[in-house]
């Protein structure tokens, strides 16, 4: 599982852990793989989890990563950066390492396990998206361009899978109160003399499409994918399912 050390990731490492699925983490750093591992042993002492450090943006460390790993059932691809600029203030540099950490990941993480998958007739590969890769942001544009191409990849992988109980999925997450989203309010609320809760309701406020008038929290995508990660979801195979709280306003 990409990008599993906090947020959503961690937030699906431990549902999936709690269901009794054997749970590889990865992080940037081996102190924060081994941060998140202790933590999932606290929250499920059952659990059986180890970590693989490495970072998305070095396809050197990706594939020490995939070389270390084994037999792969459930591939949960959720690595992402993101931030605000403006679209004249991205270089290429950064266009480079969205793509990288974004949609090669994907790219290269499936690769590896898919064929295997196929072989054996049963598989999982969820992908976590988000919204902006359906109603691009004008001020990450660089993000929703790399979502949106996760969309297209998983589409495109999901027609691989026809006449075996592989499937491919992706979840349209929608404004999620991860760890990364709490480090930037914070941030905020200082510069502008606010209290941290004050911001976050302000900020979700001003979603005038939600419908849930609030944030995500991590544990409410992690549920939709442990369903995709369960034999439940077996007729579900190339879709985009929503866990966006209303805020794209389009009826599919």
């Amino acid at each position: 599982m990409s990008g599993s050390t906090q947020g959503i990731g961690f937030a699906i490492a431990g549902v999936l852990a709690a269901e009794g699925a054997a749970v590889v983490v990865n992080g940037r750093t081996a102190e924060r793989v081994d941060g998140a591992v202790a933590r999932l042993r606290v929250a499920v002492p059952t659990a059986d989890v180890t970590g693989i450090p490495a970072d998305f943006a070095d396809p050197g460390q990706v594939r020490a990563l995939l070389g270390s790993l084994g037999e792969v059932d459930i591939l949960v691809n959720n690595v992402g950066v993101f931030e605000v600029n403006a679209f004249e203030q991205i270089s290429d540099a950064d266009w480079q390492r969205y793509l990288d950490v974004n949609l090669m990941s994907g790219v290269r993480m499936s690769r590896h396990v898919l064929p295997a998958m196929l072989a054996k007739g049963w598989g999982r590969v969820i992908f976590v998206g988000s919204e902006s890769g359906v109603n691009v942001p004008a001020d990450m544009t660089h993000y929703g361009v790399t979502k949106a191409g996760m969309l297209a990849l998983s589409n495109g992988l999901a027609k691989l899978t026809r006449g075996t109980s592989v499937t491919v999925n992706t979840i349209l997450g929608g404004p999620t109160y991860s760890d990364g989203v709490a480090e930037a309010v914070g941030h905020l609320s200082r510069a502008q003399g606010m209290l941290p809760e004050q911001l976050k309701s302000a900020i979700a406020a001003g979603n005038t499409t939600s419908l849930l008038e609030r944030f995500i929290e991590p544990e409410e995508i992690a549920h939709l994918a442990a369903y995709l990660a369960s034999p439940l979801s077996s007729a579900t195979n190339g879709a985009a399912l929503r866990a966006d709280g209303g805020v794209l306003t389009g009826m599919l």
